[in-house]
């Protein structure tokens, strides 16, 4: 007889570990598959701030670890391995890894995004040393100082909005001679007065030594090279939802993410999404966990009034 699960969760960063939680302590059978390491993407962060309880702030692998001890002190089981295809659609679930195929009766995906790069060899490299793809998770490291934010969507716009409520200057770098932000961003452009714009600009380099002291930039027009003294560099140039496993079979919507709403449900029964790969406003560790808590009862729900046998 196979063993089947009561929910399967795809994922193991914030929104993942949270729905582990709740769902083992309902007392639902419950197993999480992570790739990489606790925390997801979250791991890879060096100093995280705006995570309540935290009052000195925690480093993103350590939090992650902390997840995944609590959802597992309740039962649910962790799998280390990466998952190669689901089927969604019938009324048992499959999950096929790398180390072999489980059933379940939900499915809860928690795979997350992960920030466009801008594709220079040395990005990596800065990262936590003065680069940072998301100025309300790191935007307080630059009080007063000067920043750069790289991007012209609605993302980068309201990050430079964000920073120059914090910074002393920010400049904002664009590949175009226009902003693709909506209309409303635009008059709160025009009333920030430290924000100053380059046009039709890319970013060839990133400068400094132990920190990052300023980024090389090159205009298309003019074919010439700029330097930009800055302390700081804010990449906005767009996310890509990992959301390839499901293309084929759930709705998604222009931008690849999943579509579920507040209740996370998605376009088949007893599958639910949480936290980045989900259409939504605002993608932060506390919005994950929440959605999280969310699709925890909502399995609950599902599984409570489904009178089947799973057998």
């Amino acid at each position: 007889m196979k063993h089947i699960y009561d929910v399967m969760i795809i994922g193991g960063g914030p929104g993942g570990y949270t729905a582990a939680l709740y769902c083992a302590r309902a007392g639902l059978d419950t197993i999480l598959f992570e790739k990489m390491s606790p925390g997801g993407q979250m791991a890879l962060t060096s100093h995280i701030e705006n995570y309540p309880g935290y009052e000195e702030g925690i480093d993103g692998f350590t939090l992650g670890t902390k997840m995944k001890d609590g959802a597992e002190r309740f039962g649910a089981r962790t799998e280390f391995a990466e998952v190669c295809s689901l089927t969604l659609s019938e009324k048992i679930k499959t999950v096929k890894t790398d180390g072999g195929t489980y059933f379940g009766k939900t499915v809860i995906l928690s795979t997350g995004a992960t920030p466009r790069e801008l594709n220079l060899k040395e990005e990596k490299e800065w990262i936590g040393r003065g680069l940072s793809y998301c100025a309300t998770c790191d935007g307080m490291f630059y009080k007063n100082k000067n920043v750069v934010v790289v991007g012209g969507g609605n993302t980068a716009v309201a990050e430079a909005l964000f920073l120059s409520r914090i910074c002393k200057k920010v400049l904002l770098i664009h590949r175009r001679d226009t902003l693709r932000a909506t209309k409303v961003y635009h008059e709160l452009l025009r009333n920030a007065k430290n924000i100053e714009f380059y046009w039709n600009s890319t970013v060839t380099q990133l400068l400094g030594i132990e920190k990052l002291t300023g980024v090389k930039i090159q205009n298309k027009d003019k074919h010439e090279e700029e330097i930009l003294d800055c302390d700081g560099i804010f990449v906005c140039i767009g996310r890509r939802p990992a959301s390839e496993l499901v293309k084929e079979q759930l709705e998604l919507d222009e931008n690849g993410y999943i579509q579920a709403d507040e209740s996370t449900q998605t376009s088949i029964p007893g599958v639910f999404a949480v936290g980045d790969v989900r259409t939504k406003d605002l993608r932060q560790i506390v919005t994950a966990v929440a959605d999280g808590a969310v699709a925890s009862y909502q399995v609950e729900d599902y599984l409570s009034k489904k009178l089947f046998d799973y057998s």
